[in-house]
């Protein structure tokens, strides 16, 4: 069991006397792997920004590079030599020196290393060398212009801790703690119990943490196997703050005394992926038991038609989420693209089956689709997280459509860890999940790329002129031009359907205002207040008695001058507010009017 029934309360979070202040976030997804070149999910991100520091991080109102470990970052006129200038005097948790010899250690393993590039070698692709001439200053050489620098969010690694780790180690090593050991690096706070897996992971303030001192001793994830019992946790105080819920219990949420909820704006894009011809790389033969049909592009897009996007977010999704077509979010308004009017996704099953007899998948005497050949199509296996009841519920529906296409299906859900194993092995037709989508939209183009597969890609998908173009963005530094190269790539994706984007989703949260407050949203003003691009945060809240102004942040949720107002349950101005809020956050969605930004959800990336 992953949720737990009966939850000891939480800690007192008094910031009087000696007693220790603990922040207990709840959510639905475990962390998979403390390793930072080994896990995928969302939550796993967030335990990593905790742990480690970037090099150049996020800033939380746009997304844009902001200084890190490096304070200023200076390029040569032909772009292929950047030098990053270093804070002075850091230190990691276990007290030894942290400098620039660091950070070069940690991108030369990107650079060489097999998992540690497939995790992060997207960030460094045309980077051959990273030196430290000094103690902070760290020199990267590129082999051609990079479009993404100079952001830099890979976790920087203790180097006399990590080089005894060896790349054979790699496929083993969790990077866990013991007691009395815990995981050092130099982030706001360091693990010091958990297991990949488990259902609480408790991390401590680190007491040589360079940037501005938390205002609590510990942070504490707790995992719990579905959102209603969570959602009680939190009424009853048991937990501060819950991430995950749906658009119901927000809306539940925002009358309860004590307790803020919204739902959050999140380049987040839920999708059905398909099997598109899953590979042995090493020999090239087939790999897995991938039904023939889904490697047909033709099948793939036809399918994108069977799709009643509209009934998905608001059935499957409550409402939280606008529908979509493609795989870069439209509030990206730099990097969206859209198909043309008569081209897009428009539920049709008469649409999507004249595609399927286009393409040879006819009705056979028994009104089910047979291969171009006359063989039986089978039956379509449909695999959904059974962690998000969204994802069941999609699948649920997709069976329906299906089954009027004439294509028989069945739904199976198991956890994202057993699903991610299952799609790496090819034995799989057809799932739901979903993807973040970063600021820069070159990681997530990125997963669709042939040197992906058996990596990041979940499809299996492989497309030359998509690498072509995936090549010549990268290093494009105009943005007019890299535009039209993303543009078309989009293209691509959305005729070769190795995804059929469903929407575009917001993210439900609540907290205990009485407990804490000061969460800035990311980004502002309308953005998620934890589960971000950074630890920010986590340095940032503090108890509600300590909350005053937070600081002057105006956009941060919980201050001092409006807890009063959110705690009341009669207070229908502040929930109005709120409730406002989380349309005009769709509102904004639907034109296309406001930039946003984050990674993978359940999944954070296989990744």
């Amino acid at each position: 069991m992953v949720g737990l029934a009966l939850v000891a309360p939480a800690a007192t979070h008094s910031a009087a006397g000696d007693k220790k202040v603990t922040f207990t976030m709840a959510g639905l997804e475990k962390v998979d792997n403390f390793n930072p070149f080994k896990g995928y999910q969302a939550i796993t991100y967030e335990a990593w920004a905790l742990m480690y520091d970037y090099l150049v991080g996020y800033k939380m109102s746009d997304m844009s590079p902001t200084p890190e470990l490096a304070t200023s970052w200076d390029t040569s006129n032909d772009g292929l030599t950047w030098t990053f200038h270093m804070r002075s005097g850091l230190k990691w948790s276990d007290g030894k020196p942290l400098t620039a010899a660091d950070v070069a250690y940690t991108f030369t393993r990107v650079l060489n290393g097999s998992a540690e590039n497939l995790q992060w070698g997207t960030y460094l692709k045309t980077v051959k060398t990273a030196t430290a001439p000094d103690d902070t200053t760290v020199v990267l050489k590129l082999s051609k212009p990079m479009a993404t620098l100079p952001l830099l969010p890979i976790p920087i690694i203790p180097e006399h801790i990590w080089k005894n780790v060896s790349e054979a180690d790699m496929k083993t090593y969790d990077n866990e703690p013991s007691p009395g050991h815990p995981i050092v690096g130099s982030g706001p706070f360091e693990l010091t119990s958990g297991t990949s897996g488990g259902s609480t992971y408790t991390f401590e303030r680190n007491p040589y943490f360079w940037g501005p001192k938390p205002h609590v001793d510990e942070v504490v994830f707790r995992v719990y196997e579905s959102p209603d019992p969570m959602v009680q946790a939190l009424i009853k105080g048991e937990v501060d703050f819950v991430e995950g819920i749906n658009g119901v219990q927000v809306d539940a949420l925002q009358g309860k005394p004590d307790i803020a909820a919204h739902n959050g704006v999140s380049p987040l894009f839920e999708h059905i992926g398909f099997n598109t011809g899953a590979v042995d790389l090493k020999t090239g033969k087939p790999m897995g038991d991938g039904n023939p049909a889904l490697k047909d592009p033709k099948f793939r897009h036809a399918l994108g038609f069977g799709v009643d996007r509209e009934r998905i977010a608001s059935n499957a999704f409550q409402g939280q989420g606008i529908p979509g077509q493609t795989i870069i979010p439209d509030f990206y308004t730099r990097w969206h693209w859209d198909p043309p009017a008569d081209q897009a996704f428009k539920f049709s099953i008469s649409t999507a089956g004249q595609m399927l007899d286009d393409a040879g998948y006819k009705k056979g005497s028994d009104g089910l689709r047979t291969m171009p050949d006359g063989s039986p199509l089978g039956t379509l296996r449909l695999y959904a997280r059974s962690s998000e009841k969204t994802s069941v519920n999609t699948m649920d529906f997709v069976k329906e459509w299906l089954g009027e296409l004439g294509i028989k299906s069945t739904v199976k859900a198991m956890d994202s860890g057993q699903l991610g194993d299952v799609i790496l092995q090819g034995n799989y037709d057809m799932f739901q999940w979903d993807w973040y989508v970063e600021p820069d939209p070159d990681s997530i183009l990125a997963d669709l790329t042939c040197g992906q597969r058996n990596g990041l890609s979940d499809t299996w998908f492989c497309d030359k002129k998509y690498d072509e173009l995936y090549a010549k963005q990268g290093t494009e530094t105009d943005v007019a031009t890299r535009q039209k190269y993303v543009d078309q790539m989009q293209q691509i994706a959305f005729e070769n359907a190795p995804y059929v984007v469903l929407l575009y989703p917001a993210q439900g949260e609540a907290f205990r205002t009485d407990q804490f407050g000061c969460f800035r949203p990311q980004p502002e003003p309308d953005g998620v207040w934890l589960i971000q691009y950074g630890g920010y945060n986590y340095t940032f809240l503090r108890p509600a008695d300590q909350a005053g102004n937070c600081d002057g942040v105006s956009t941060a949720a919980g201050a001092a001058s409006s807890t009063t107002s959110t705690s009341e349950s009669s207070s229908s101005s502040n929930t109005a507010v709120l409730i406002i809020g989380g349309v005009l956050i769709l509102l904004l969605l639907a034109g296309g009017g406001i930039w946003a930004f984050r990674r993978r959800s359940t999944a954070a990336e296989r990744e």
